[in-house]
């Protein structure tokens, strides 16, 4: 396996650790990152040795912040699917094996929306958590719409959505977007823990107990209405004046076509 140098995969007993390895840009997402995610958890997928994965990042700063806007913009109001070819799926998915996120700073946008395909969730103190996208006359295409209103509660979910301002790690604790919110220094010692009481139980059982959860939500229809729907945006006047305003650090003039 051939991972660009921006994503990290490593081995420790049953666990894979994944990390996302770009400080310098607050881990902002290129596509040959989304390539190199999709081939690490493929790769912790198939291994039988591989029980628990933990998606992590480098640096204190950010988890992950999203598509860098510099490629993403273009690529997505010019039709680009990112990495989302088949409709029915989204980041993680079909991922049935455990994935635990150890969230070392700000969660935003596609980091967000990574966050909404792990299983258990582990927050540094200064963590924040958001979905701006609709600030800047995009919406958040990567399954948010669909997962999140049923991983917290609606108004919460409606706030994050249609309002765009991030929520701390306390607050994510509160409601349960989260399920340990340690200091910095505690991160990955806390993700491993939790990773090796898991590995203490039967893989077999495990993956099934995720698979049921999963399927039983039945996202695949929502997926494919979300996708639908976000081209329309995507092709929007809004959807261009959005990026322009953020990279000329203006407020943008929104005219709803």
């Amino acid at each position: 396996m051939e991972l660009p140098p921006t994503i990290g995969f490593e081995k420790q007993d049953r666990v894979a650790i994944v990390t996302i390895d770009r400080p310098d840009a607050l881990n902002a997402l290129t596509k040959e990152m989304l390539g190199g995610l999709d081939a690490a958890f493929a790769e912790f997928d198939a291994d039988d040795d591989l029980w628990v994965a933990i998606l992590t990042a480098r640096g204190e700063r950010a988890f992950c912040t999203g598509m860098d806007l510099k490629e993403a913009i273009p690529l997505l109001t010019s039709g680009d699917e990112m990495g989302y070819e088949d409709s029915t799926k989204r980041q993680f998915s079909d991922v049935f094996k455990p994935i635990i996120a150890a969230v070392n700073g700000h969660c935003i946008a596609g980091g967000m929306e990574m966050l909404a395909g792990t299983d258990l969730r582990v927050a540094a103190e200064h963590a924040t958590f958001g979905l701006g996208e609709v600030r800047w006359g995009l919406i958040p295409s990567g399954g948010s719409h669909i997962r999140f209103p049923r991983q917290i509660p609606w108004a919460l979910a409606m706030e994050l959505l249609l309002i765009g301002e991030p929520i701390d790690a306390q607050r994510a604790y509160e409601v349960g977007l989260v399920n340990r919110v340690v200091p910095a220094d505690q991160l990955m010692p806390t993700a491993l823990d939790l990773a090796a009481r898991i590995c203490k139980n039967g893989p077999l059982a495990v993956r099934t107990s995720k698979q049921i959860a999963v399927r039983s939500l039945g996202l695949e229809p929502g997926f494919v209405l979300e996708k639908a729907l976000a081209a329309k945006v995507l092709a929007s006047d809004d959807a261009k004046e959005g990026p322009r305003a953020f990279a000329e650090k203006r407020k943008p003039k929104f005219t709803g076509c």
